[in-house]
């Protein structure tokens, strides 16, 4: 199992990891061992995730999730498997925390009285200026 909160794990049957060649670093062996990691994980038919958690992980993922709902994570970034996997499991454990936090509603406000007298006395300022720059008219 999986921790992700204090009411949220995944089960580590739900990960599929895929051990790719990776570009980068590797030295004269970098075409010979797949230490790039691709792992997958069905957001979609995960019976680990509430509903709501499950909506903004989609919503959070992006490009990174599917068609079908699956949400893939490539770690590359060290020379060794290990490190990688460790590296990709990680980067999916900080993703659905940061679904797990509920968004604070959002509270409309309202201009202040002193903004909108700073705006109406600029209106008033740009008025008269235009009004002085206005062509006199002469009628003889």
């Amino acid at each position: 199992m999986i921790y992700i909160t204090h009411s949220i794990a995944i089960n580590e049957n739900e990960i599929r990891e895929k051990f790719i060649l990776a570009s980068g670093p590797g030295g004269q062996r970098v075409n010979k061992v797949a230490t790039a990691v691709q792992l997958r994980f069905d957001v979609r038919n995960s019976p680990s995730l509430p509903h709501d958690v499950r909506k903004r992980l989609i919503h959070l993922a992006g490009k990174r999730i599917t068609g079908d709902g699956i949400l893939i994570i490539n770690a590359r970034r060290f020379r060794k498997q290990e490190q990688n996997r460790q590296d990709a499991v990680d980067r999916l454990i900080k993703l659905i925390r940061k679904a797990a936090e509920k968004p604070e509603p959002r509270h409309k406000t309202r201009p202040t009285l002193a903004s909108k007298k700073r705006r109406l006395n600029t209106k008033h300022h740009r008025s008269e200026l235009k009004q002085i720059r206005q062509s006199i008219s002469c009628s003889e």
